[in-house]
């Protein structure tokens, strides 16, 4: 009964996500979702080398089932089914790769993963098809994010060069220098949640590993790669069921936003 009463509360709470009013701006973005691409020339990079620590589970996370099947092959069978995607390359380890027998897919290939993010993405782009218009990354363990959010960010990074799903943040956000004192609190309406997918166009990304190479800096997220180049970034309004799963309570919330949504 408990259980059964807790994921009816978080079924609520996913309901009442999608209802939260949004700045101006991002509310109206809501409404001008972006139409597929045109052709298919966009390649992503899926990555599912982490190990995932806090999930405390026995087997990484990307391989916990979730509504019935991994929580990889909600984002697999997500970006397969898309229009507009020329190639699927896999950032997985050689050990979980025959779970893929079965997907006789000729879009799909693989790439081993690095030591940090930043090498994973590396490898996965050095796999990607030289004519590839734009490089889609995104994370496995986000397997709730929709169709329309790829397509809008999609055309987004089309325009702008660079793109990124991402939400404004809600709560009060302070800045600690010493994590004992508060130094001072950040103006709330200026700051971004930001997700994936993250959307680049090829010689963009191509330059930025060239320059954090270069500087030996390490990146947490996609486009501070072309942040660091000093091109524009264009922040693309995504969803805050768009969930990164990181613990066990996010795999509950998980399930009942996908109940929710059934």
């Amino acid at each position: 009964i408990a259980a059964a009463l807790l994921v009816a509360l978080v079924a609520r709470e996913a309901a009442a996500w999608q209802r939260t009013p949004l700045p101006r701006a991002a509310a109206t973005r809501l409404w001008s979702g972006a139409a597929p691409p045109r052709e298919a020339d966009v390649a992503v990079i899926l990555l599912a080398g982490g190990v995932g620590s806090r999930m405390k589970a026995d087997r990484p996370k990307q391989f916990l089932s979730l509504n019935g099947k991994p929580v990889l092959m909600h984002s697999l069978e997500l970006f397969l089914s898309l229009e507009g995607i020329a190639q699927i390359v896999v950032v997985l380890d050689e050990s979980y790769r025959s779970d893929f027998a079965g997907y006789e897919d000729a879009r799909l290939c693989f790439a081993d993963p690095g030591a940090e993010r930043q090498d994973s993405v590396r490898n996965g782009f050095a796999q990607c098809a030289p004519d590839a218009a734009l490089i889609c990354i995104h994370d496995a363990a986000r397997p709730l994010v929709t169709p329309q959010a790829i397509y809008d960010v999609i055309a987004d990074a089309r325009e702008h060069g660079a793109a990124v799903l991402g939400v404004p943040v809600k709560p009060t956000v302070k800045e600690s220098a010493d994590g004992a004192f508060v130094l001072k609190t950040l103006e709330r309406k200026r700051l971004w949640e930001v997700q994936t997918p993250q959307v680049i166009q090829p010689h963009l990304l191509d330059e930025g590993f060239r320059a954090v190479e270069k500087d030996n800096l390490e990146v947490t997220d996609d486009v501070s790669i072309v942040e660091q180049i000093g091109k524009p970034v264009k922040l693309t309004l995504g969803d805050y069921t768009n969930l990164k799963l990181t613990t066990p309570d996010d795999m509950i919330y998980a399930a009942a936003i996908l109940q929710q949504r059934s």
